[in-house]
């Protein structure tokens, strides 16, 4: 990360200036002479590109809920992939969120008087774009990463990056429990200096980051003190004004490269109710459950195929994006509560979240008459039970129903390759996402090629991009 060049006004792009979310500082190159509570706007803003931009497609790609079918879309989708392919999405991590957090962090403690929850926001930042890139690439730096004075920062081992990763979010919710020293009004674009939401949000991460490396029990406990409001989520805010669309609108509506990219047959398929299922097979509905109206909040068809749904649904051009929420805290309680408890515990807070979808859920543009989740019973994942037709162990077919529910629920977002990758071995279970071409799923993000010419410590060979992380051997 030698020579990388600094600024707000960077959060603002990452392949074009199409994907703007808003001007956040009249003087992008004098960084450390603004005020602490901007950059921490422009951290906010970096983040919302890292999560919810080109990073989240090519994690869809991988994760097969998306298929490329023109240009650099189609190379990806076939995996043919370079490190330089990676170079903005690293960028876009390390200098636009990371380094804008750290700069915030550092000036809060600069100051005389103490603010501890803007500073215990800037900490939720950093972790959750380390943690972020941690699954995506592997061993990446941390301890010397964004520092001023280090022009090679070492590379960590991916386990004791989640490890640093959840002590940092430790201090970040001791920090946000103080109560005081919030920044100033409207400088915080997801919950406006609210320390409780920032610490309800930071449960849910510590939740889904031991989630990722197996760590079950904890993720269970932690996600126990998690958002449990969707009213609290930590959402990506977009508006009317086109620099301020949803990112997913300006990509599929706004950019020619809309015509790149559709919705794999097999996302569809797992919801379409329609005689135009492309896999008629998949479709999740039974007795107990009706997918119309998720299948119209989140996707349509047009001429150039399935897409999400741009005009009144998930990719609306004001529509919210979702980051961190009660909707995935929900199901890190069925999944590791089945896993880490028994399976009543499981089969109970996937009831709890079905009650949520049964009322129409996040799904803002739902009709009553077309939205059915009504509760199951043990029995129902018995051999030969409407979830078991295949007849595997019940507590299979439990955690199967659960991972296909956050494959469906987080879609668009990076936990579905995180959730391929992770339960890959779990034959019975996992979500049947299949290569597109060869025999192997992608396992990771390539190193970018900044980091090769740039960086001495970065690995040499950089791992192949189907060699699995070290969580997911």
């Amino acid at each position: 990360m030698k020579s990388l060049l600094y600024s707000l006004g960077a959060a603002l792009c990452l392949y074009s200036c199409s994907e703007a979310v808003g001007d956040i500082n009249q003087d992008p190159n004098s960084v450390t002479s603004s005020p602490y509570d901007n950059i921490i706007t422009g951290a906010e803003v970096g983040n919302i590109v890292l999560q919810t931009g080109e990073s989240a497609r090519r994690a869809g790609i991988f994760a097969g809920q998306f298929t490329g079918i023109d240009r650099q879309h189609l190379g990806f989708s076939q995996y043919s992939v370079i490190a330089s392919d990676f170079d903005p999405l690293w960028y876009a991590a390390y200098v636009n969120t990371i380094r804008n957090a750290k700069i915030a962090e550092e000036i809060i403690l600069e100051e005389e008087e103490a603010a501890p929850v803007a500073q215990g926001i800037t900490q939720v930042i950093q972790a959750y774009a380390f943690g972020t890139v941690a699954s995506l690439f592997g061993d990446i730096p941390f301890s010397e990463a964004v520092v001023e004075t280090i022009g090679d920062p070492v590379y960590e081992d991916q386990v004791a990056v989640y490890a640093q990763v959840q002590n940092l979010l430790d201090a970040a919710i001791g920090n946000l429990q103080t109560g005081t020293g919030r920044p100033q009004t409207g400088t915080d674009i997801y919950f406006d200096g609210n320390p409780q939401k920032w610490i309800a949000a930071a449960w849910t991460l510590k939740a889904r980051f031991y989630k990722h490396t197996g760590q079950y029990a904890m993720a269970y406990s932690a996600a126990q003190n998690g958002i449990a409001d969707p009213a609290d989520n930590m959402s990506a805010p977009h508006d009317e004004a086109q620099e301020e669309n949803n990112l997913y609108y300006q990509f599929f509506a706004i950019e020619t490269r809309g015509a790149d990219l559709v919705v794999s047959d097999f996302m569809a398929s797992l919801i379409d109710p329609g005689v135009g299922n492309p896999i008629p097979a998949n479709y999740r509905g039974n007795a107990k459950t009706d997918e119309t109206g998720r299948f119209k909040f989140l996707l349509t068809k047009n001429s150039v195929g399935i897409q999400p749904n741009t005009n009144n649904g998930y990719a609306a051009l004001d529509a919210s994006a979702p980051l961190v929420t009660f909707e995935e805290n929900m199901l890190i309680l069925a999944e590791a509560g089945l896993r880490s408890v028994d399976f009543q515990t499981g089969l109970n807070h996937l009831n709890s979240y079905r009650n949520y979808l049964n009322g129409g859920g996040y799904m803002t543009n739902a009709d009553a008459a077309e939205v059915l989740y009504e509760a199951y019973v043990a029995a129902d994942f018995d051999n030969g039970g409407i979830e078991n037709a295949d007849g595997i162990a019940p507590a299979d077919a439990l955690l199967r129903e659960i991972l296909e529910e956050r494959y469906i629920t987080l879609f668009g977002q990076i936990e579905p390759f995180n959730d391929t990758r992770r339960t890959l071995g779990e034959t019975n279970a996992r979500v049947k996402v299949m290569p597109n071409v060869g025999s192997e799923l992608p396992q990771r993000f390539l190193i970018p090629q900044t980091e090769v010419d740039r960086n001495e410590n970065a690995p040499n060979p950089i791992p192949d991009f189907f060699e699995p992380t070290d969580v997911n051997q």
